[in-house]
Parts: structure tokens; sequence; C-alpha cells
């Protein structure tokens, strides 16, 4: 029983950890090496693509798809607050 439990806390310390991912779903509008174009409602919603994207089924305008993403920040600029 103390090893059960052992494993579950530690399982749920890895997923502390993990990115929190969103998701996008509607039809498929262009298809890159680089990139995916999905229209969701009236907006028009640009996934980076790369070589560890996994996809099932064959990706190509037209279709309904899912994409399951992350945020993640590359930059951050710190500006001085205003001084009253």
């Amino acid at each position: 029983m103390k090893l059960i439990l052992a494993s579950l806390v530690l399982l749920s310390a890895s997923y502390s950890f993990a990115a929190k991912t969103y998701q996008v779903t509607g039809p498929v509008l262009e298809v890159t090496d680089s990139k995916i174009v999905v229209e969701k409602g009236k907006e028009k919603w640009e996934v980076e693509r790369t070589a560890a994207t996994k996809v099932t089924g064959d990706l190509k305008v037209g279709e309904k798809v899912t994409i399951e993403y992350t945020m993640s920040a590359a930059t951050v600029e710190v500006k001085a607050a205003k001084k009253k």
C-alpha cells in the first residue's frame, strides 16, 4: 500500500511540472512543414509544426482537426512601472 501511495505522489508531482495544454478544433486552412492554420469561428489560428509534431491520420486542407498545443515564453521584457 505504501508503495502505491509513493508512486501516486511521484506521478502527481511530475504532472505539476508539465506544461499546461490547450486545444483548438476546426477545419484546416493551410498546412506546411512549419505550420498548421485552423479556422475557429471567424478567427484563423496558426500553430507551429515541428519534426516532433505527432500527426494521426491524413492531414490536409479541409479536414477537421483538433490540435493540442502548449504555450511557453520565448522572451520576457520587463518595463519599469510609471512613477506617480
